[in-house]
């Protein structure tokens, strides 16, 4: 078994490294491995989890949350991993200029709440460098996923699979309305056109 982690923001804004362990086989563990795309959306998903971190960060500061320079390093990143993987290139872009807009999503969706609830604002800000490495880790971890699940994804049943796949993680992680809708948003571009 492999011990992993996950960036958490505390209640006070503090961001903590807390093991992540798999729980006990559920009953829906046999639903899960009915869909490839599953572990696509729920590393999407975590990577959404991310964008909490960050927008805790940036909140206060004159840190925007549009960052183009930022993107564009992603974007070339996961392009340049794609085609080692050998993975369509052009196609791992697009895919993250989506995870990149749901990110974006999230971190406005926050910014507007704490604005209208400044109780629930961050008393703390997370180590924005702490945090990009686990977006990093995440982020390398989801192109592999796209990299080997290429033909699930072409196939004509990838949006009903990935539908599937984001209800379960939706139910899984108790998302709230706002990483929902990111979420959707993330997973726009995963089937193609």
């Amino acid at each position: 078994m492999t011990a992993t982690a996950a960036v958490v923001l505390t209640a006070t804004g503090t961001a903590v490294a807390v093991p992540v362990s798999g729980p006990p086989a559920a009953p829906h563990s046999a639903a899960r491995s009915l869909s490839a795309l599953h572990p696509v959306v729920e590393l999407a998903a975590e990577r959404l989890v991310t964008a909490d971190l960050v927008a805790a960060a940036k909140w206060g500061t004159d840190s925007p949350i549009d960052d183009p320079a930022r993107e564009q390093q992603v974007l070339d990143n996961v392009a340049a991993q794609a085609q080692q993987l050998g993975a369509d290139p052009d196609e791992i872009r697009v895919i993250f200029r989506d995870q990149i807009e749901a990110n974006k999503t999230v971190q406005r969706g926050l910014f507007q709440r704490w604005t209208d609830h400044p109780d629930q604002a961050p008393t703390t800000k997370p180590d924005l460098s702490v945090v990009r490495q686990e977006i990093n880790r995440v982020t390398s971890a989801l192109v592999e996923a796209l990299a080997a699940t290429a033909d699930d994804r072409g196939a004509f049943t990838c949006r009903p699979e990935l539908a599937l796949a984001a209800l379960q993680v939706h139910h899984e992680d108790h998302l709230d309305a706002l990483h929902t809708r990111a979420l959707a948003r993330a997973l726009h571009s995963v089937c193609g056109s």
